[in-house]
């Protein structure tokens, strides 16, 4: 046996003791087993091959990348189930990436298409507008579309459409009723005092709040069934909010030295008007068809103050209640609530006229005017009534009057 053959049958050996030891195999620098004979014809090449395998291979175990060759079959099944797992891993991972992707494309195809149809959306025959924004079947053209953006229904103000005369009608009498309310609260207390502030701010807050809550809803109930539901809702308790606050500085002055009456009118005021706002959330208030109840309703509450105008006009006198008691303005306040309330109701000029008032002169928008006049001419009556109060003078019998 040559020297060559002797080395081989050595470092065999030694690999088998390795292996009974550690069980995996591992490529053993040459030069620590053997010194080759670089003499032995045709191993010089053989051993500079073996020397540099050798160091990339010590390089990787230093460096914590080597990787063991599997000696059994069960090394092999494991590191084929690793393999397995880390693929798996590989197309899961790439999977959830293509799936945000896609989700993020979506959002952002629809935010586009949601702005340019905010931008360009134009009117609507009533015929092709959804279920629940068909109100008014004598409005033929001009309706607006859904739009499901506060921001597109707010800036749909500003473009002609069969609302924007609802919308502006109300918009500017709140502002009007804003600066009033503003002037008369901050006037300093020697002009006006804070008991007077409270009486006339319970008819602005009223006021306020119902032609606020009219623009609101007139604005936004296109935005969608659910926003048209709940803004019309408010709209109702708007309506009855301006009937309490205009019966509180009427009969605050008109009963100003009797205070059982004055208590008894005002307690009947607060439950009608909770009820009304009770009945305004019943679910169905708000459909068309119930048109005239709504109507009804709060025309009933509101002609419930005949009965305490005419209470006044027998104990003082009907020449005093008009005088005195502005009752004239009263009376020309409820004769353009009625009025307003029966436009709204039987739906004219339209229903004789169909298609002809879509976008002016429609039964809203003279309803919505009605409103905003008899505002004005309550808040003119109860001005006189507190000022001719002011210039009688206090009652005989000051523990009859009511204090707020």
């Amino acid at each position: 046996m040559s020297q060559y053959e002797d080395v081989i049958v050595e470092d065999k050996r030694k690999d088998d003791n390795a292996v009974s030891e550690t069980e995996i195999r591992h490529r053993i620098p040459w030069s620590e087993r053997v010194l080759l004979n670089s003499e032995v014809p045709g191993l010089h090449e053989v051993k500079e091959l073996l020397e540099d395998d050798d160091a990339s291979c010590l390089a990787e175990e230093e460096d914590g990348v080597g990787c063991p060759l599997p000696s059994t079959p069960e090394d092999d099944h494991l590191l084929d189930c690793e393999m397995t797992e880390v693929l798996k891993a590989g197309v899961l991972s790439d999977e959830i990436d293509l799936g945000a992707l896609a989700h993020n494309a979506a959002e952002q195809a629809e935010e586009f298409v949601r702005k340019v149809w905010e931008a360009s959306w134009k009117q609507c025959h009533f015929r092709n507008l959804p279920k629940w924004l068909q109100d008014n079947d004598f409005l033929h053209a001009g309706h607006r579309p859904p739009l499901p953006s506060f921001y597109a229904c707010f800036k749909s103000i500003f473009r002609i459409h069969t609302e924007t005369g609802n919308i502006w009608t109300h918009l500017l009498g709140c502002m009007a009723f804003i600066g009033i309310a503003i002037f008369f609260i901050t006037q300093p207390p020697i002009e006006i005092q804070l008991e007077e502030k409270l009486v006339f701010g319970t008819f602005f807050a009223g006021a306020i709040i119902c032609l606020g809550m009219s623009f609101a809803f007139h604005t936004v109930h296109c935005h969608s069934e659910c926003v048209g539901k709940l803004f019309s809702k408010l709209d109702y308790c708007g309506i009855a909010m301006l009937i309490m606050g205009s019966f509180v500085p009427w009969l605050y002055y008109g009963f100003y030295c009797d205070y059982q009456p004055k208590l008894i009118y005002l307690s009947v005021v607060v439950i009608l008007g909770v009820t009304s706002i009770i009945v305004s959330f019943w679910e169905r208030f708000g459909e068309p068809s119930y048109r005239p109840l709504r109507a009804g309703v709060f025309m009933g509450f509101g002609l419930s103050g005949v009965i305490p105008a005419v209470h006044y006009a027998i104990a003082e006198g009907w020449f005093k209640a008009i005088s005195q008691a502005s009752l004239g303005w009263l009376i020309l306040m409820g004769c353009l609530y009625i009025l307003g309330a029966m436009f709204y109701a039987l739906r004219v000029p339209e229903r004789f006229f169909p298609g002809k008032f879509d976008i002016w002169f429609q039964s809203h928008q003279i309803f919505h005017v009605l409103v905003i006049a008899a505002a004005f001419v309550h808040y003119h009556g109860i001005t006189e009534m507190a000022m001719y109060r002011m210039t009688i003078g206090d009652c005989t019998n000051p523990s009859q009057v009511i204090a707020f």
